[in-house]
C-alpha cells in the first residue's frame, strides 16, 4: 500500500483522511499574517500592584475588624465577669468600676456622682452584648 504524499502547503490530516487547516489554532501557510507574541509584562505588572494594593486594604480592614471585635470581646467579658447585684436592663447605660481590691463592679451611678475609680460606661444591647459607650463626666 503506497500513500501519496502531499506537498508541505498542504494540511491534510492522515487521521482522519481531511483537509483540516481551518481547524488548526495556527497558521497554516506563509500567505497567513505573522503570529505576534503580546507583550502583557506591562500590564501584568500594573495589574499585580493593583491586586497586591486592593488584597492589602482588605486585609487592613478585616485587621481592624477582628481587632475591634477582640477588645469587644473583651469589654464584654470584663463586664459579664464583674460584681453586680441587680439585673441589667437592654438598652440602659451602666458604669463599671474598680474597687479597693482592684475588683471590677456594675453599678447605675454614673462617674461624675461618685468618686470610684471608673473604668467605663457600657449598655446592653439587645443581643445581650455589652458595648462601650462615651460618656460626657
Amino acid at each position: 500500500m503506497s500513500k501519496e504524499k502531499k506537498p508541505d502547503q498542504i494540511v491534510f490530516n492522515e487521521d482522519t483522511q481531511r483537509y483540516d487547516a481551518y481547524l488548526k489554532p495556527y497558521a497554516t501557510n506563509v500567505g497567513a499574517p505573522a503570529i505576534q507574541v503580546t507583550d502583557t509584562s506591562s500590564w501584568k505588572t500594573r495589574n499585580i500592584h493593583k491586586a497586591n494594593k486592593q488584597i492589602k486594604a482588605r486585609y487592613l480592614e478585616l485587621k481592624a475588624a477582628y481587632e475591634k471585635m477582640m477588645e469587644e470581646l473583651e469589654y464584654n467579658t470584663l463586664v459579664y465577669n464583674a460584681r453586680y447585684t441587680f439585673e441589667p436592663l437592654i438598652g440602659e447605660t451602666y458604669h463599671l468600676y474598680r474597687d479597693k481590691n482592684e475588683e471590677p463592679f456594675l453599678s447605675i451611678i454614673a462617674p461624675s456622682d461618685c468618686n470610684f475609680d471608673p473604668i467605663g460606661s457600657f449598655i446592653l444591647n439587645s443581643e445581650l452584648i455589652w458595648k462601650r459607650v462615651d460618656t460626657e463626666d
